[in-house]
């Protein structure tokens, strides 16, 4: 396996994708959906601002917050459609043969459809950084806190390409493969939540309490035996793995904590956090005192991605020694 290998496969993908003239339209339509989202989160939290009794200094931290949960969901939309074909669509057109019979490696060909999946994916995520930057220029977000988000949103695309081009490799057929990668992403995100709360009446724990000079016993769930249930959730792995936003004294615990009022990134990680911790009690200072959540998920959906592009790899092997029914060679 060689890089050169690896960026003519790319390099060829680039071509066929620029061929077909929908991907200009699909970038007007993401700078589109992105803009009118941003320009109306930050009259909502402007409006919000003037007629709130508290005020909010920092109206970046929620709106840099809410930007890149949108576009993380975005993004878990576009990144199927960027690999979930990239096997199996060159198989149904017989042009994959012929790439077959090159000296190009099948890992060479594996990794450079994947290079080129992820790399348009990332061109999707440039065309948000202008509005990224203008939630940084409001204030509340630093610099390195917003390439620390984006980075984990650049790995979580990654992972989804390499996932989707194991299903492409898995599959005979792009409609099939594109099917099943929507599947995964929705069980990535909705369906570790519904498993999760599915789980909590299994983990009730009998407790007893005390309370003027009265016992009562009550059912508790103990979300801290299954915590890892949502720890592959792509949100929950984004919000915690955001670095805490800056600290400032709380007068009613008189400790320095972080700002985590009106921000969504820092409400899942105090939330996540708190789920993993043997803790009853709510504790906004959970992104400093409580163990992190995201390097578990992160942990797992790099692997799967990597035992996807391993499968990929498989499926790209020659000779073929056994085609799946009504598959072709060339």
């Amino acid at each position: 396996m060689t890089l050169s290998g690896i960026k003519i496969v790319a390099a060829q993908e680039f071509r066929v994708r620029l061929r077909t003239g929908r991907w200009r339209w699909l970038l007007i339509a993401w700078v589109a959906v992105i803009a009118a989202f941003t320009g109306l989160l930050r009259y909502g939290l402007g409006v919000a601002r003037a007629t709130s009794d508290v005020g909010m200094d920092n109206i970046g931290l929620p709106m840099f917050g809410s930007l890149m949960l949108f576009v993380l969901g975005l993004a878990l939309l576009v990144s199927p459609a960027l690999a979930a074909q990239s096997i199996n669509g060159d198989r149904e057109r017989g042009t994959l043969a012929t790439v077959q019979v090159t000296p190009l490696t099948a890992w060479e060909i594996t990794l450079g459809k994947f290079a080129a999946s992820w790399i348009t994916g990332l061109v999707f995520l440039v065309l948000t950084l202008p509005f990224a930057a203008w939630a940084v220029l409001e204030g509340g977000v630093g610099p390195l806190r917003a390439l620390a988000v984006l980075a984990v949103v650049a790995l979580l695309m990654g992972v989804i390409c390499a996932m989707a081009q194991g299903l492409s490799a898995l599959f005979a057929r792009g409609i099939t493969s594109t099917l099943m990668s929507y599947v995964l992403v929705f069980a990535l995100t909705i369906g570790t939540v519904i498993v999760f709360f599915l789980s909590l009446p299994l983990t009730m724990k009998e407790k007893h309490y005390t309370y003027e000079g009265g016992t009562y016993t009550s059912d508790v769930p103990q979300p801290h035996l299954v915590w890892w249930l949502m720890a592959p959730n792509p949100f929950v792995i984004l919000g915690d793995a955001a670095p805490a936003p800056p600290m400032q004294y709380n007068p009613y615990t008189g400790k320095d904590e972080p700002v985590v009022e009106g921000d969504p990134l820092s409400g899942i990680g105090v939330m996540a956090r708190h789920m993993r911790s043997d803790v009853e009690t709510y504790r906004s200072d959970a992104l400093t005192s409580s163990p992190a959540v995201w390097p578990y998920g992160l942990g797992f959906n790099v692997l799967v991605g990597g035992g996807a592009l391993w499968l990929s790899a498989r499926r790209l092997r020659t000779p073929v020694r056994k085609l799946s029914r009504g598959v072709r060679i060339a």
